[in-house]
């Protein structure tokens, strides 16, 4: 619970407002936006993925899909791909499902959103675990990560 215990001590000690839920475990975004009685829309997926030869974390609303030609594009990159549960459980200490749309002070990585994120008021995501997560303004979000924004996802077909 480490993950978690950071996100909700950075929130607070920004003076964020915030609501942390505790709920039944979940592994999809629709789970996640069921048991969170919240749209799927506002879901911030995070997914990690290795671009050549780095991993980074990327954010999108939980409706779309990651566009790996996107992301080659801004990068100028040959290759992307997923990191699997090994990698990531080394890199973050997490399992699939439970990355938080944070990269440092929260996870050591370079974080990536899509505008997509930003096109509501509010965010839910799991917070570093499969049965916890936060809700929280998108514009608090942005003023506390400041992150790089970029077109990253794509519609799901």
């Amino acid at each position: 619970m480490q993950v978690l215990d950071s996100i909700l001590a950075l929130l607070t000690e920004s003076e964020i407002p915030f609501r942390h839920d505790m709920h039944e475990e979940t592994r999809t975004s629709a789970d996640s936006a069921r048991v969170r009685g919240e749209p799927l829309e506002i879901g911030a997926k995070a997914i990690v993925m290795k671009v050549d030869d780095r991993f980074c974390v990327f954010v999108m609303s939980a409706a779309l899909r990651v566009s790996s030609k996107r992301i080659r594009q801004h990068f100028g990159a040959k290759r992307t791909r997923f990191a699997t549960p090994d990698e990531l459980r080394e890199l973050t200490g997490l399992v699939p499902g439970a990355v938080p749309p944070f990269g440092p002070p929260i996870l050591d990585l370079p974080l990536y959103v899509d505008p997509s994120v930003f096109r509501n008021e509010r965010m839910a995501f799991n917070a570093g675990s499969l049965t916890h997560s936060v809700v929280m303004s998108t514009e608090d979000y942005r003023r506390l990560i400041q992150p790089d924004v970029f077109e990253l996802a794509e519609p799901r077909i």
